[in-house]
């Protein structure tokens, strides 16, 4: 059987073959996950699409809103613009990784203790930068926490329980290093 390229056979009205794919390792919540992929598949994506972790959610999806916020190696990044070939030797953390139903994160109980959501769709985004914050040690007073959040919209406009959740785990863990 004679193969077209997917050149020629756009030109002849037939449909292209699909772009070539190849393995990557990515550590997930510390699982390894071994993927099939295009080069170009974005972290988002492979998370989402191709490991089934949809807390992660895809918002704007050019890095405006943060929703899409994960840790790689502890520091928060916008997975949406960010590549899944980049992060073989990283440890990716998404919100599923942060805390279990029966285990919630600090963070996640803070939120519900401030009723830091409405709609719900910016949260894993906002509890994995609020985690990221704690992690950089950056921020500690109201200011510096919105200016470091600031990232990371909230179309429902719950900014004051997310602020009051933040804070509350910010002084926790100040608290925590200053015994």
């Amino acid at each position: 059987m004679i193969q077209q390229s997917s050149t020629s056979a756009a030109q002849a009205g037939g449909v292209a073959a699909p772009p070539p794919t190849g393995t990557v390792r990515l550590t997930i919540n510390g699982q390894q996950h071994t993927l099939q992929i295009a080069p170009w598949t974005t972290l988002l994506d492979a998370l989402r699409e191709y490991v089934y972790l949809t807390g992660t959610k895809k918002g704007c999806d050019h890095g405006q809103c943060g929703a899409c916020t994960v840790l790689v190696n502890g520091k928060r990044i916008n997975s949406c613009l960010s590549l899944a070939v980049m992060h073989e030797d990283h440890d990716i953390t998404t919100i599923e990784g942060l805390g279990s139903q029966e285990n919630l994160h600090p963070l996640q109980q803070a939120f519900i203790d401030h009723d830091a959501f409405q709609c719900g769709y910016c949260t894993p985004g906002q509890i994995c930068s609020a985690q990221g914050l704690i992690n950089e040690g950056r921020a500690h007073t109201e200011e510096e926490i919105k200016e470091h959040m600031s990232g990371n919209l909230c179309r429902c406009g719950a900014y004051a329980g997310i602020l009051n959740a933040v804070k509350e785990v910010v002084d926790a863990k100040s608290n925590e290093v200053k015994r």
